[in-house]
């Protein structure tokens, strides 16, 4: 029998949550995602030390701060257009999490840095532009995707943030499943099972929802815990996993049981979320509302921190 990552990739699309080549190279996921926690680890690792050199010295110019904002950019770029290169599908590359609230920058990042992947031959279908699932990042993404630029909502923790992604017609969402359970356990909320974990419990909310109504949205279950979580979901369009879990998966030689399908629905009512009923939504559910909060953060304080590497480089 087959290990139970080789099971997931049957029933998955099995994406990879790191810069890590070797990582990408030995699990051969079909797609990959980055994020500024993952490039500020990927600027400490010895295999991408000549292309931050490369990047920091062709971005140097007479404005400092313009120089490391560029230098940034490339850098993401130049790891993106390599994990390409080992992967089959798309790489998600975020857009600057303290944009989070400024819909027309949000657009012009994105577009700059498509721009970026396609100087360097790598075409618009094989990127998502990652963005935080705001309002205001809903609303650019919407506008992106018509432009033909695919985009993948991240830090996103509630049904209301899925349903006007979905009605926005965003092409991936990232449902966070550990984050959620790190807000309820902190408060003495522990689940009985794997089934009753409440980031479980949320994607496959979304997933049978999207199926019973026809979006055509993706959904990849993402910010895992432990491989139970992930043996929950098991069916779902995409997983989004760290290498530790992916590791972990590929040593157990036990059966997997499918738990979502095509087949998957729910009599869930159709939802419409305006902006009003969207924020009113978001200021109810207190960890939904902390969560987005702090994952913004959590991405710009390692935003910053990767700017003061590429400024190492840089001076």
């Amino acid at each position: 029998m087959t290990n139970k990552l080789e099971q997931l990739k049957s029933m998955t699309n099995v994406v990879a949550d790191t810069g890590d080549l070797q990582a990408i190279e030995k699990y051969k996921p079909q797609d990959a995602t980055t994020n500024p926690s993952l490039l500020l680890q990927a600027a400490g690792m010895a295999d991408w030390q000549s292309v931050l050199s490369t990047v920091c010295s062709a971005a140097k110019t007479s404005d400092t701060q313009q120089s490391i904002v560029t230098a940034c950019e490339d850098f993401s770029v130049a790891v993106g257009r390599k994990i390409t290169q080992l992967i089959p599908g798309r790489v998600s590359t975020e857009v600057d999490a303290r944009l989070s609230f400024d819909t027309k920058a949000t657009i012009y990042t994105a577009q700059r840095i498509i721009e970026k992947y396609d100087n360097v031959g790598v075409s618009s279908d094989r990127i998502l532009i990652k963005i935080a699932a705001t309002w205001e990042g809903i609303k650019a993404a919407e506008q992106l995707e018509k432009q033909g630029i695919n985009c993948n909502l991240t830090l996103l923790f509630n049904f209301a943030q899925a349903s006007a992604c979905a009605d926005s017609g965003v092409f991936l969402i990232s449902p966070f499943v550990g984050r959620i359970l790190d807000w309820h356990a902190a408060r003495g909320d522990v689940p009985e099972s794997p089934a009753s974990d409440p980031g479980v419990i949320s994607v496959s909310r979304i997933y049978r929802y999207y199926k019973a109504h026809n979006y055509s949205t993706v959904v990849m279950g993402a910010s895992f815990r432990n491989t139970l979580q992930i043996e929950e979901l098991a069916g779902c369009d995409r997983l989004t996993i760290s290498p530790s879990l992916l590791e972990k998966l590929a040593a157990d030689d036990g059966t997997l049981e499918q738990k979502l399908g095509v087949d998957s629905h729910t009599a869930e009512t159709k939802a419409s979320f305006r902006h009003e009923a969207f924020l009113w939504a978001m200021n109810e559910d207190i960890m939904a509302h902390e969560k987005l909060a702090d994952g913004i953060r959590k991405f710009s304080a390692d935003q910053v921190k990767l700017e003061q590497v590429v400024a190492n480089h840089i001076v």
